[in-house]
């Protein structure tokens, strides 16, 4: 059926979807999802606001007949208005479902790579939902997909269309998944954190085009998210979720506006912003450097396949940061601007290309250590000193180990103490992160997202060191939970006088933690300074663009989508002082005291 006629069959006079008294749950146990209601009406967004175990994303899984094989619908009907009428999804037999998903009906998942197959290039992927749903010949299939590629922000969509998964950043991969949601237009977009694992510049277009599709085609979205900032930029109704049941629902402005339940309250209290007023700032750092970058490149070859010579990739050029003793500094940037390749330079793990340098000073009056140089003795000196707290905390956790053996093991990999003091600091560091000693004969598996982010840095702290290089270790958390990681990483930088390298790409966390902040893009830092001077007066349109950005809970400030899509473009499109072309960037010069942009004299 052609996309007209599919859409003249909707009525509009009725909910698209009518979720009745719905409860879901798993063996012998309570509901997991407790009588819970609502409706979206055509062209409508609604989003499901709460934490994680809220029951948000099962209650939408159940939409699809997608839920695990042990979750049991206890009660409740899911009424969908679609091409055959008002019908109960629950009670449809499993061929019509088929019919269903992907046409009608699409669903983005939060984490692309379980959706997407490692087998098959990404083009072939995509156009399957046309062939399956439409009777499109192969060519117009792939112009469709190149196109949805070309919306959802690909520079190079035909290099997309032949890539693998794997070839790409998670950023890529999480846009992919949302092309291949969209490509057939359904009517109804259920969207589960669709935006979590993209910077804000992608997610504000993300969030246009999304907008802008709705507006074409006049399509229904379910908003499944925790950012209440997205609600406010998208949502006409918000239902917010937690312990499995709806604690709140009405109009967008009304729950945004005037939270009446506590649990919305507290939603907001820990959403993170980029305060109104510059906050006072932290004593200047004084001429102690512990880590320094001078002069740093990377470059990568890469293999091009067939008879094509190797490609060189710059991820980092001319890099010179310095980092104060007991400071914070934070490098910010999108997927692919070489923030994490610095991070991986500052441990050693990465060596920078010939001329540069990365120096380590562990005290005051220690010299300066080549990190790019080190000997052996050298190496496993500063390992015990500099220590890494990963963006995703399962991963960084072996899942076959308790508890206690992942904090033990690095302090036996370096020979500290024995066995009973070992023990000891473990349960010490547990206590410092918030948690109980009790908790050393679990496994990670028993923890929540937040709990584990708090073993990973308790683990990091076995050894005392004095840098700690943080790569995004909120950016997988909600909101409240993520308040809480970054009051602990505070408390412990201040008692213990740690510095920190602090990777991220949420402006709103920076500004809270950082003492200076160093903006990368594709490589090359483009503006550095003080956050009470970055953000109140951004320079460089880049991250002015990253600041317009970032969504505010707040219905009468939606995002700038022009000033977004003007700094985050091709730097030929810049203003003049700013713009060049290829890889010739102007110098980055001081335009006031501290305060470093990278323009034309």
């Amino acid at each position: 059926m052609d996309r007209m006629s599919k859409e003249e069959t909707v009525n509009v006079g009725t909910p698209l979807l009518e979720v009745e008294d719905l409860s879901i749950g798993f063996g012998a146990g309570d509901a997991v999802v407790q009588r819970v209601c609502f409706k979206v009406m055509p062209g409508e967004t609604l989003a499901l606001v709460g934490e994680s175990g809220s029951g948000k994303t099962i209650t939408c899984r159940s939409v699809l007949r997608i839920l695990p094989a042990a979750a049991q619908i206890r009660s409740g009907s899911i009424n969908f208005n679609g091409k055959g009428g008002v019908m109960n999804l629950l009670a449809l037999k499993e061929r019509a479902m088929r019919d269903i998903r992907g046409d009608q009906i699409s669903m983005i998942f939060q984490e692309p790579m379980h959706s997407l197959s490692p087998l098959h290039r990404l083009g072939d992927q995509v156009s399957e939902v046309l062939y399956l749903h439409s009777d499109m010949s192969a060519s117009e299939a792939k112009k469709t997909v190149l196109d949805t590629f070309d919306r959802v922000g690909f520079p190079d969509p035909e290099r997309v269309w032949r890539s693998y998964p794997f070839e790409m950043s998670g950023g890529m991969r999480q846009r992919a998944m949302i092309a291949m949601a969209m490509v057939a237009k359904p009517d109804l977009l259920i969207a589960d954190e669709p935006t979590t694992a993209l910077d804000v510049t992608t997610q504000a277009q993300v969030l246009g085009l999304i907008k802008d599709l709705q507006k074409d085609i006049g399509m229904a979205v379910i908003l499944v998210t925790h950012d209440l900032g997205v609600v406010a930029n998208m949502a006409e109704t918000v239902v917010v979720m937690n312990k499995g049941r709806v604690m709140e629902s009405g109009p967008a402005p009304a729950v945004l506006g005037a939270p009446a339940h506590g649990y919305t309250q507290k939603l907001f209290a820990a959403a993170p912003m980029i305060p109104q007023v510059a906050a006072p700032a932290r004593p200047a750092t004084q001429d102690d450097p512990i880590l320094e970058m001078r002069g740093v490149c990377k470059t990568y070859t890469m293999r091009a396949g067939g008879w094509s010579k190797p490609v060189a990739i710059t991820a980092c050029h001319e890099i010179n940061l310095s980092l104060g003793r007991g400071k914070t500094l934070a490098v910010v940037g999108e997927s692919g601007s070489g923030k994490t390749t610095c991070a991986r330079l500052a441990l050693g793990a990465e060596l920078p290309d010939e001329g540069g340098e990365v120096l380590f000073r562990a005290t005051p009056d220690a010299p300066a250590v080549q990190i790019n140089a080190m000997s052996r003795t050298e190496r496993v000196s500063f390992q015990r000193q500099a220590q890494m707290v990963f963006q995703d905390p399962y991963s960084s956790l072996s899942p076959r180990m308790r508890v206690q053996q992942a904090l033990t093991e690095p302090m036996e990999i370096h020979n500290l103490g024995t066995k009973s003091d070992r023990y000891d600091k473990a349960a010490e560091m547990l206590r410092w992160v918030g948690l109980e000693p009790s908790m050393l004969s679990r496994y990670p598996h028993a923890f929540s997202g937040g709990q584990r982010q708090r073993l990973s840095i308790a683990r990091a702290l076995t050894l005392d060191p004095v840098l700690l290089v943080c790569d995004e270790p909120t950016s997988a958390l909600d909101v409240s939970v993520q308040e809480q990681i970054l009051t602990l990483l505070e408390d412990i930088r201040d008692r213990m006088g740690l510095s920190y390298l602090f990777i991220s790409h949420d402006l709103a966390v920076v500004a809270r933690i950082a003492d200076e902040v160093a903006v990368m893009r594709q490589g090359v830092v483009v503006e550095q300074a003080a956050p009470d001077t970055l953000f109140y007066n951004p320079r460089h349109p880049y991250t002015q663009a990253l600041i317009a950005a970032q969504p505010e809970p707040d219905v009468n400030r939606p995002i700038d989508l022009a000033l977004v899509a003007k700094g985050a473009g091709a730097p030929s499109s810049w203003p003049e002082a700013f713009r060049f072309d290829g890889q010739q960037a102007p110098a980055l010069r001081e335009l006031d005291p501290g305060h470093k942009v990278r323009c034309h004299a």
